[in-house]
């Protein structure tokens, strides 16, 4: 079989399966399978295709016809241009999530001790590890398979963090300069009506925030001022129609200089501020 009529088998598979990308998926299949980018493919889309090459990709095709997710069925998922490893025990690191990593290395200097709290596949903590390597950072998630995961990552990627198993701040020790943290945040009865990618594939413990979908806000805006270091940090990534309600938790807990962050499509995701008063 040529590498063009590959292309069309798979998007066929994709497209009968209502997957929405379906032409984008058949070339990231492609790309994993076959070692090739896009610009290759045109260049040798008449070749011929091996049959182990051929068997590969349609299995790939199939298994996300299922609607498991891509980045599932390859083990990667690019953030912040690091590779990452994922499987079913974390959320997939998605773009929005970007500008919680940026926001934070805007504001530190160098040097600073950040707590990356439900730190999931580790893409937060790592990252910022990676692009300012004198932050000394701790992550921390309650899954040992998330973690698992997360200090695959720091191996493969080189970035001397340290990880704590521990139900929030049940099992840190120490302040810190920054707190980050993408916690569950999704209210409980939303989660059956999400895409089948999301509610059948990614991990419930890391997407249900409960009935309202603050609980996690609430505990985490509470206690990290018994973890902040003076005029410490906390930013918190938030679902786009929580920010209002997220800033005011803060503003309560006696939180200054909160602002509210938009994603790149204007929609509310970051929320941010500096404790206040006098803490450790």
């Amino acid at each position: 079989m040529k590498l063009y009529e590959l292309n069309q088998q798979i998007s066929t598979i994709l497209s009968e399966a209502a997957i929405s990308e379906a032409s984008l998926e058949t070339f990231y299949i492609l790309e994993h399978v076959l070692k090739i980018s896009r610009s290759t493919y045109f260049l040798k889309k008449s070749e011929e295709v091996s049959k182990e090459a051929y068997e590969r990709c349609i299995c790939i095709a199939k298994e996300r016809s299922r609607h498991k997710p891509l980045q599932y069925i390859l083990g990667t998922q690019e953030f912040m241009g690091l590779c990452f490893y994922v499987n079913e025990n974390v959320l997939i690191p998605r773009q929005d999530t970007e500008g919680l990593v940026e926001q934070v290395l805007a504001m530190a200097k160098g040097g600073e001790r950040i707590l990356d709290l439900c730190t999931g596949s580790g893409c937060i903590g790592i990252s910022l590890k990676k692009y300012m390597p004198s932050l000394q950072v701790t992550a921390v998630d309650i899954s040992f398979e998330a973690l698992a995961v997360a200090e695959k990552n720091a191996q493969s990627l080189q970035a001397d963090i340290t990880f704590l198993e521990s139900d929030l701040f049940d099992k840190v020790t120490g302040t810190f300069d920054f707190i980050v943290s993408n916690p569950p945040y999704i209210e409980s009865a939303k989660i059956p009506t999400l895409m089948p990618e999301v509610k059948d594939h990614e991990p419930l413990l890391a997407l249900d925030g409960k009935e309202d979908g603050l609980y996690f806000y609430r505990k985490i805006i509470e206690e990290s001022k018994n973890y902040l270091n003076l005029r410490g940090m906390l930013c918190l990534e938030i679902g786009c129609h929580q920010g209002s309600a997220v800033a005011g938790l803060m503003k309560e807990q006696g939180f200054v200089q909160v602002e509210v962050a938009q994603d790149l499509c204007g929609l509310d995701r970051n929320v941010y501020g500096r404790i206040g008063g006098n803490h450790v």
